[in-house]
């Protein structure tokens, strides 16, 4: 089998067929991890007898005729995401002896189809970063280029996607953390609308922006995983109620805001995105231009929102619950010395501009404004989608970047320019790769963002599948 030109939908087909078996297929993934991932390390942790055993239970499954959509696929976990009994760490020292006491619901729902977990993978420390260069346990390399970042915050299950290690993964996407590494690294990276995939289980971030997703090579294999893992989850208050979808008729029309695109993007990058407007065009597309005004406010409404969410969410990691603790002779002591041993440079950044933006004296001057930019900006998106189908944008700004290029934690942020506004609006979007750019004799991936209205996933599907067949 030829792991490089694999996908679920095609291992799928052979399953079925006997062409080979779960465990053949499985046994091929880890041969693969074997020789590859000591130079890439996409995976902190592989699963291979266990992984072994579901195959050989998913083997059984198809000769009964009990087969479902990800039956004996091999996939990979982001460390963020629980399995019981399984470390779960979110790459972060606090978190490095934690074993989950439960299974996530996105977990539940793959057991249940017989899905082989190949291994967590590498991450920023608990999702904060954008280059997977924050994980307490060494960086994960591109490999497209393994000079550069594979993206963040789900690095490793790019990487491990990127470099045929596993057929699929999943990751979080909290300000792009799913879509950005996709990008960067060549692959269908889409992050649902808000509350469409259950958060049961995933450790949160920014409790308001987080949102499990697939990471694949097609579009088609996307939507397999997203249909698998949607649908309401009583345990998740956010969680959207399951109601039957009834897909408006579409208007052929894409909305660019081209004054958001211009001011600090690649040259090259918004080439290969004009090269993938005409492809549109041609499959009969519109394109109009559409004017969100508040959509250059979101980096900034994002770096206040989610930090304040983030410092309320690690509040819990303290050194008395669970996870690492340091001895000291006083409680205070103890909170103070286990959080300064156990998170890294990043999130105590984070956690320390989220306690001040929440502050007394502050909270109305930052957070509170903050949350009333964020209202403005669903509005854009509100009004753009009464006239088109999907907006669309470069995923990020530039191709990968080589590590310690971005030492500058501001420079770092604004990688997230386009990806941050699906999160602040609760819109789902979807990066697929729009072409190439040479940088330094290295061909390196770009990625094109789109993005529609509220649980219209099936908009993002049929765009993107178009492109992909244009």
């Amino acid at each position: 089998m030829d792991l490089s030109k694999l996908t679920i939908a095609a291992a799928r087909q052979d399953l079925d067929a006997k062409k080979y078996s779960a465990l053949d297929l499985t046994n091929a993934y880890l041969d693969a991890i074997a020789q590859k991932d000591g130079e890439i390390h996409a995976y902190l942790e592989v699963w291979k007898d266990s992984a072994r055993e579901e195959a050989k239970r998913a083997d059984a499954m198809i000769a009964k005729g009990d087969i479902y959509p990800l039956t004996g696929i091999p996939l990979a976990m982001k460390d963020n995401i629980l399995i019981e009994g399984r470390t779960a760490s979110s790459a972060s020292k606090i978190l490095e002896n934690y074993h989950a006491s439960y299974d996530s619901t996105v977990t539940e729902k793959m057991k249940a189809q017989g899905a082989v977990f190949l291994g967590r993978t590498n991450m920023d420390e608990f999702a904060m970063g954008s280059s997977t260069e924050n994980s307490a346990y060494g960086t994960t390399k591109n490999p497209r280029d393994t000079k550069r970042v594979p993206g963040g915050s789900s690095g490793g299950s790019a990487a491990a996607v990127a470099s045929d290690m596993a057929l699929a993964a999943l990751g979080s996407d909290t300000g792009g953390s799913i879509r950005q590494p996709a990008s960067l690294t060549g692959l269908v990276g889409l992050k649902p609308t808000y509350g469409a995939v259950s958060r049961f289980g995933l450790m949160a971030m920014g409790s308001s922006l987080d949102q499990i997703g697939p990471l694949t090579k097609t579009v088609a294999d996307s939507k397999i995983l997203f249909d698998v893992l949607k649908g309401n989850d009583p345990r998740d208050g956010t969680s959207l109620p399951d109601v039957a979808s009834i897909a408006a008729p579409q208007k052929k029309v894409i909305g660019v805001p081209r004054s958001f695109l211009k001011e600090g993007t690649d040259p090259d990058v918004l080439a290969r995105f004009e090269e993938t407007l005409k492809k549109l065009e041609k499959k009969g597309y519109e394109i109009r231009d559409v004017d969100m005004p508040n959509i250059p406010y979101s980096l900034a409404v994002y770096y206040i929102v989610m930090p304040a969410e983030a410092s309320t969410n690690l509040s819990r990691f303290d050194g008395i619950r669970y996870g690492l603790s340091a001895a000291a002779d006083d409680i205070k002591s103890v909170y103070g010395k286990t959080r300064a041993a156990g998170f890294g440079p990043e999130v105590r950044r984070r956690i320390i501009l989220g306690s001040f933006v929440l502050s007394a004296g502050y909270a109305d001057a930052y957070y509170r404004r903050a949350r009333a930019v964020r209202e403005l900006i669903r509005g854009d998106f509100l009004r753009a989608f009464q006239s088109v189908d999907a907006v669309v944008t470069p995923t990020c700004p530039a191709p990968a970047f080589t590590f310690g290029s971005k030492s500058d934690p501001v420079a770092m942020y604004i990688e997230d320019i386009f990806s941050v506004p699906a999160n602040l609006a609760g819109v789902p979007a979807i990066s697929l790769p729009m072409g190439t750019v040479v940088r330094d004799g290295s061909t390196l991936p770009t990625g094109f963002q789109i993005l529609a209205p509220h649980t219209r996933e099936d908009i993002l599907f049929k765009i993107g599948q178009e492109l992909e067949s244009a």
